[in-house]
């Protein structure tokens, strides 16, 4: 803001400004106020009070045509009185307070920070930001608008109050989708107003800095799906079986996630941490309890956030996880009644069954449907069966072993010891022992046989045992052996009929009832990884009914069937990449075939792909190992980092079967690679001036494939002095990080005045501190955006008179822009003529476009004329790209220099200050230079008379003092032109001469003194004479024309006419008085004349006082004969030259 006095002085300053009178009163008026201050010296006035937006300091001063009124402190802006103020010269003093647009709107608080939840409603606002300008009307209205929002697509989602500055949003939010800030770039700017004769808009930039802050409004979600893994029963309880991992997508959040099982096929045997996600066995468990859900356990895992989420729930997500109830050697075996049907829910301990006495070897004990079974499952379901009691030696027990489950016959073993004459029932232990169990191992079943009385001749077998073998899954109708008996009665020769027995094996084998042919019945029912021995009894009927059996114990030979079985779907493990992190996953198989064959035995294998050089596996236990350290960098970033090996289990039968598993192994990233810059250097060019200009891009990529640990930022270093920033951006996966380098938006770099090139020291860090640092080299280019500058004043002298030189001189501008071209305009001329500066006459002078300074031929350089001519040029650039073109206007001022080619000559000098400081008359008697040299003198001086009206001289020492006394005046003679004040000094025949005049001016006051005293009668008429006799002294002709003045009155004199009797008086007539004492006289008049010399720069027109006739209408030009006599002196030098002027306070007849 600009204030200014208006009138005597002008007072300029920036700011705020408050003025502070000593005594201040209101008037009527209401765009004035009027101060009245004290007169005294020294006297405080009033205080500029200023401000300054930027807090500058502030120097006061006060200028104008009457500065010399007041002084102001330079520092604080308090005005006192320097001179006493004159009422009569200056009545008021007016301060008109104009604005100008010089401030800039500000903004309160900036810059602005603000959090915004992602879910923020449209329309929200979210602050509200102020601007304040401290000017006044149009200029300090502030309109608001949004310049920049990084990232751009930031433009969509925020809009800006142009007149409240409020800051709404008009899109809608996503911390997960979308950025999760935002920088605004808000410009303030006034409604405009005159500064230095512009129309100027004032504007400002602040930043608002806007943080999505997430919410949430995402479940939870599982990692590493699906979820499989293998227990054994009776694990301990406590033991961690599996980890479940989830976590919350709102990354900005990281709720809490807690674990729970909702539901499950087998309830309460597992539970799970609710915090870290392990399943552990809850209670302990039987493999066997768990077949009707083919101990397989499902539970669904639910994952739950700790707090609610944006609609007042809590959000979760449930999982399935398979359990795989691996068997163990818990059960032994036990017997079962199956009779009709087995019934697996009782043990059976007692069985009775019958037979004939007498009974062939191998011929079973009837009607005891008893079964072996054991729970378990595979080598450990194996058993074996044993006969103890006392009837024990007499039968044996089929089958001796068997697997999962068997029916148990007792046959005869002696025939001769079962004998229904001996012993009517026999009893027997039949033992059932685990093959692989020591301990708990056996059931105890007790068998009562019947002993029935038979005909002792029956069908009789060679052997009472066939051995017989057959492969599994051999064709239907196969003949496994033909068996035969005999029999002693001839009558059943050929007669002999033949069955197996019992009834439940028809269904696997057959035997042809006249030949004995045994055969496969059903081929699919042959598998050996059900039921490897077979147990049978072959029956010969005779023609009487008499029966002979043999037992056929029927083993299925193994052939490679069963392919192995992974013990688990799939497998997922988890290693970090870090040196020394070991891999141990144990792969399983299961191949049904005979235990202990090349069928049954497994070897493992991992298939080749990218990743299988980094794995190995033992052939046959099928612990899969890591080489050594891996590598996340290595994978696919595509995987996630996941790699998927192919392990096949394959058995050593023929020919070979196999099957394979797929192993995810999760390689975990850990941060062990250090960002990387693709380039090792950047060079760039930006042009200087230019806010916000895009310098370059410089990229870097960070080989971790996870977020937090391959995210860039970027940092200028070194070298920027506050110049750049750089802003980093995601170019997208596999891409890495791009930093686009830009000039300050608050910055123009100046090629001129700063620096023309920068070496930044740019820094990209990862999250774990790692660092890369690069040189990027940026040079500014110059823009023609300098303006051109000349010298305030170019000061030349020339000789007046001078012709023929040509060029006599040359404006030379500068300009700091590297590529410029300067030509010169000639704005104005004006000339100082006679003091008066104003439009030259005559162009002695011209400017060429090259800033030569040419004299113009056509006219003559007189310095009488014309003492200065001042020229007004500019400069001005043709290469201009930016900002203006043209210099600040500059001075070029030629003085003329006098040469001495003129006679000095009087002027007519306004001598009223002089009359009005020393309140004396003033008659000025000559005007000379000082120097009488060739080259003009800049200091005239001025001879004259200061006379009081008591007749007595003024010296220099006293018009000096009484100048000093009174500023007023002395400043008024200063603009005059007023140097110095001397008495002249005379030579020594002057002061003799001096000396002599003075001697005869004092004889001539006595005598004139005795002659008033002895005729006083005649006074007025000795007056009359003496004034008469000083015109006389004049030349005749310059007396031509003129009538002295009657001394004493205000009429002249006709024709001798007597001025007190009005009589006609000659001018010859002798008074009484002789020649000598009219010389007396002369002398008197002439002793006036002593020369007082005064200086003065400039002479100035004086008034002409003189009284008006009262009877004559013309304007008779002297009033006094002291004057007459001085004036007719005076025209003796010429017409138009040098003029006295006379006080009317002082006249000839006082002296």
């Amino acid at each position: 803001m600009t204030r200014g006095v208006q009138g005597d002085g002008f007072i300029s300053y920036t700011g705020k400004l408050t003025a502070k009178p000593a005594e201040v009163q209101n008037h009527s008026s209401p765009t004035d106020d009027e101060l009245r201050l004290r007169r005294s010296q020294g006297h405080y006035a009033f205080t500029i009070l200023a401000t300054d937006a930027e807090n500058d300091p502030l120097t006061y001063s006060i200028i104008g045509e009457n500065r010399f009124y007041f002084s102001v402190n330079p520092t604080t802006g308090d005005v006192t009185v320097k001179s006493p103020l004159d009422r009569e010269v200056r009545k008021t003093l007016i301060v008109i307070l104009d604005d100008a647009n010089d401030n800039r709107p500000i903004f309160v608080d900036a810059p602005f920070n603000k959090d915004v939840l992602e879910n923020a409603a449209v329309d929200t606002v979210l602050f509200q930001v102020t601007a304040r300008d401290a000017d006044y009307g149009l200029a300090s209205l502030v309109s608001y608008k949004i310049d920049d929002v990084v990232p751009n697509d930031g433009m969509s989602l925020f809009s800006i109050s142009e007149r409240t500055g409020e800051v709404k949003l008009i899109g809608s939010l996503n911390y997960t989708s979308k950025s999760t800030f935002y920088q605004l770039k808000i410009n303030a700017s006034d409604g405009g107003g005159p500064l230095l004769d512009s129309h100027v808009l004032q504007s400002s930039s602040a930043f608002a800095f806007i943080t999505v802050i997430d919410v949430p409004d995402l479940p939870p979600q599982f990692l590493n799906l699906p979820y499989s893994t293998t227990v054994n029963e009776q694990t301990a309880v406590g033991f961690s079986v599996f980890q479940v991992r989830a976590i919350d997508p709102d990354t900005g959040v990281h709720g809490k996630i807690l674990f729970s099982i909702k539901n499950s096929n087998a309830p309460d045997l597992f539970e799970i941490d609710k915090e870290s996600g392990i399943i552990s066995v809850k209670t302990m468990f039987d493999r066997e309890d768990l077949l009707h859900v083919d101990a397989i356990v499902k539970l669904q895992v639910m994952a739950s956030e700790t707090k609610p989420n944006i609609h007042g729930d809590i959000s979760n997500t449930t999982a399935d996880v398979q359990l795989n109830i691996g068997d163990i050697n818990d059960n032994k075996p036990q017997f079962y009644s199956c009779e009709p049907a087995c019934n697996f829910s009782a043990e059976a301990w007692q069985f009775t069954g019958s037979i004939n006495e007498h009974s062939s070897v191998g011929v079973p004990v009837g009607g005891l449907n008893i079964l072996a079974r054991d729970l378990d499952e595979g080598v450990n379901a194996r058993f074996e069966l044993h006969l103890q009691g006392p009837d024990k030696d007499a039968f044996y027990v089929s089958p001796p072993s068997a697997t999962l489950s068997s029916p148990v016959q007792i046959l005869i073993k002696n025939p001769s010891d079962v004998d229904y004459e001996k012993k009517q029932t026999m009893i027997l232990e039949v033992v059932a022992m685990d093959t692989f169990k020591t301990e708990d191992c056996c059931s105890t079943a007790t068998v009562t046989i019947q002993i029935k009385d038979i005909n002792d001749n029956s069908p009789a077998f060679k052997n009472e045992t066939y051995y017989l073998e057959v492969d599994e899954h051999s064709r239907t109708g196969k003949i496994v052996a033909t068996i035969t008996a005999t029999d002693p009665d001839t009558e059943d020769v050929g007669k002999i009929s033949y069955r197996l027995l019992p009834e439940s094996i028809l269904k696997y084998f057959d035997v042809h009832p006249k030949t004995g042919r045994i055969k496969v019945k059903d081929s699919g029912l042959l598998d050996r990884e059900i039921r490897a021995v077979y147990s049978a009894t072959l029956q010969a009927t005779d023609n009487a009914k008499n029966v002979g059996t043999t037992v056929l114990e029927i083993t299925l030979r193994d052939i490679n069937d069963e392919t192995p079985s992974m013990a688990r779907d799939s497998y997922i493990d988890f290693v970090k990449e870090v040196s020394g992190a070991e891999l141990q996953l144990q792969i399983q198989a299961f191949d049904g075939d005979e235990p202990g064959t090349n069928n049954s035995k497994i070897q493992y294998r991992i298939e080749r792909s990218n990743f299988s050089g980094n794995f190995t596996i033992n052939a046959n236990t099928g612990l899969l190992k890591n080489k050594g350290p891996l590598d996340r960098e290595a994978i696919d970033p595509s995987a996630n980092g996941v790699i998927h090996l192919n392990v096949t289990a394959f058995d050593m039968g023929h020919p070979s079967l196999s099957s394979w598993v797929t192993v995810t192994i999760n390689v975990e990233d850990i941060n062990d690679n250090t960002p990387k810059f693709k380039s090792p250097s950047y060079e760039f060019f930006v042009k200087e001036s230019e806010k916000g200009a895009f310098v370059g891009s410089v990229f870097a990529r960070d080989l971790d494939q996870t977020e937090m640990n391959n995210r860039i930022s970027f940092r200028i270093a070194d070298g920027s002095f506050g110049n750049f920033i750089i802003i980093a951006y995601f170019e997208g996966k596999d891409q890495g990080y791009m930093g686009n380098i830009t000039v300050d938006p608050d910055v123009e770099l100046n090629y001129e005045r700063h620096r023309k090139s920068y070496n930044l020291k740019v820094e990209a860090t990862d999250l774990g501190q790692k660092i890369d640092v690069i040189t990027v080299m940026v040079h500014v280019i110059d823009v023609n955006d300098e303006r051109p500058t000349l010298p305030d004043v170019v000061m030349m002298n020339i000789k007046e008179n001078t012709t023929g030189l040509g060029e006599v001189g040359r404006v030379v501008g500068a300009d700091l822009d590297t590529s410029h071209s300067l030509v010169y305009n000639l704005l104005t001329t004006t000339c100082r003529c006679s003091g008066v500066v104003g439009p030259c006459e005559e162009e002695w002078f011209r400017l060429e476009a090259t800033g030569a300074v040419v004299m113009n031929e056509e006219f003559v350089i007189d310095y009488e004329m014309c003492d200065q001519v001042i020229m007004e040029v500019q400069a001005v650039d043709v290469f201009t790209e930016k900002g203006e073109n043209h210099s600040i206007p500059g001075k070029l001022v030629i003085n003329i220099d006098d040469i001495n080619d003129n006679i000095p000559q009087f002027i007519i000098s306004d001598t009223m200050a002089l009359i009005a400081a020393t309140k004396a008359t003033v008659h000025i008697m000559e005007i000379v230079q000082e120097s009488q040299e060739e080259r003009a003198s800049a200091v005239t001086l001025l001879g004259a008379y200061f006379v009081y009206p008591n007749g007595s001289a003024v010296n220099s020492d006293n018009v000096e003092r009484i100048l000093q006394e009174d500023l007023y005046y002395a400043n008024v003679l200063r603009q005059y032109g007023l140097t110095y004040i001397v008495m002249k000094v005379f030579d020594p025949v002057l002061f003799v001469l001096i000396g002599l005049v003075a001697s005869l001016f004092i004889v001539l006051i006595v005598m004139m003194m005795s002659l008033v005293y002895t005729q006083r009668s005649y006074r007025r008429k000795l007056k009359a004479a003496k004034a008469m006799n000083s015109a006389a002294m004049v030349s005749a002709e310059n007396h031509k024309g003129h009538r002295p003045v009657v001394p004493g009155t205000n009429k002249y004199s006709v024709e001798g006419a007597n001025p007190v009797l009005n009589m006609n008086i000659d001018i010859t007539t002798d008074l009484g008085f002789d020649e000598e004492g009219s010389n007396a006289d002369r002398i008197s008049v002439n002793s006036l004349e002593i020369d007082m010399n005064m200086t003065e720069k400039d002479t100035v027109p004086m008034m002409m006082i003189e009284e008006e006739d009262e009877e004559n209408t013309s304007d008779p030009r002297y009033i006094e004969p002291l004057g007459e006599a001085l004036a007719q002196r005076d025209m003796t030098k010429g017409p138009g030259e040098m003029q006295g002027v006379v006080n009317p306070a002082l006249n000839t007849t006082d002296l």
